[in-house]
């Protein structure tokens, strides 16, 4: 114990450096100092800690430096987020948020809560992260982000969630397609030839799998991508018809596609998670309650999305992220 109270966060500074820019001279330059001064503050870590962090003939990271650069980079965090939080009022919140948010969401929300944020709280910093549902979870939950804008359900005892708004699942048909005609298809119709979907491991692709599996049907993958954006383009370029989410269609586009209603598919559920432990920061709290009004405000206006009460039973589920 007493070594590693002995450890400095200018120590831990240093390998963070090293770990984002790949070698002692380039996390030099990244913390204004010299390279010396690097390799004593990685010396004295290691020698604190009895293992080697970092190969001295590439600069990159040992497994043990793996573990401890994550959990330095939370230490750090946890930090600032202290110093941010004592020096905010309640009506003047300062620091920094790390958000992730799906795409399809991102798209129309972020150019409204950007904004709003920064008039309500202008002292406020947001770092957004694009990603997916899958990809972000993991980040919220190791302390890479503080929190994530994602679709439900997911079950982690360690998140707190928070429903926003749900929205349809439409098919998107090229107009030379047969389905195109349609202005509704059941679930009987779409298992009648392969189709394009997400990965089994998401959360989409498990909606859809157990609304077809209550009928004791099956879909048939054409391809599995991984990617709603990427999902929707092939299916806009005609390569199959795609399930996609609703607001991954802006309702400006135009093209040789059309919506096709899914009437026994559920909504998707978005929401925001966080972690239980330790506490959102001062400025990610802020953050959601911006965010729920720019949803209260605008979310309605999106086709095909709707800000009515959710409820708790669609967004608590096995189902993981």
């Amino acid at each position: 114990m007493a070594s590693l109270m002995a450890m400095e966060i200018r120590h831990l500074a240093s390998l963070i450096a090293i770990a984002d820019h790949g070698s002692f001279s380039g996390a030099a330059r990244a913390l204004g100092t010299v390279q010396s001064n690097v390799s004593a503050h990685i010396s004295k870590l290691e020698k604190d800690l009895g293992v080697v962090l970092v190969e001295r003939n590439g600069g990159s990271l040992t497994e043990e430096g793996t573990v401890v650069v994550e959990r330095a980079r939370r230490i750090i965090h946890e930090l600032q987020d202290i110093e941010a939080d004592v020096h905010s009022s309640d009506t003047e919140v300062e620091g920094e948020t790390r958000l992730g948010c799906i795409g399809t969401t991102g798209r129309w929300l972020m150019p409204r809560l950007l904004p709003s944020l920064k008039k309500t709280h202008p002292l406020v910093r947001a770092i957004i992260h694009e990603g997916g549902t899958s990809s972000l979870i993991p980040r919220v939950l190791n302390g890479e982000l503080d929190a994530a804008i994602v679709h439900f359900p997911i079950d982690d005892p360690e998140l707190i969630l928070e429903p926003l708004f749900s929205e349809d699942l439409v098919l998107l048909v090229h107009t030379k397609h047969r389905w195109s005609t349609l202005e509704t298809i059941t679930i009987t119709e779409l298992v009648t030839e392969p189709i394009l979907l997400a990965p089994r491991n998401t959360a989409l692709r498990k909606i859809i799998d157990r609304a077809a599996g209550t009928q004791r049907l099956a879909f048939t993958a054409q391809a599995e991508i991984d990617g709603v954006r990427l999902l929707t383009s092939l299916a806009f370029e005609g390569f199959g018809p795609a399930i996609v989410p609703a607001t991954a269609i802006p309702g400006w586009l135009k093209g040789e596609f059309v919506r096709v209603t899914i009437p026994e598919l559920p909504r998707r559920v978005v929401g925001w998670a966080s972690r239980r432990r330790p506490i959102p920061n001062k400025s990610t709290r802020a953050a959601l309650e911006v965010t729920k009004i720019v949803v209260a405000k605008s979310g309605d206006r999106q086709p095909g999305v709707t800000t009515t009460l959710i409820s708790p039973i669609q967004t608590s589920s096995t189902v993981k992220a």
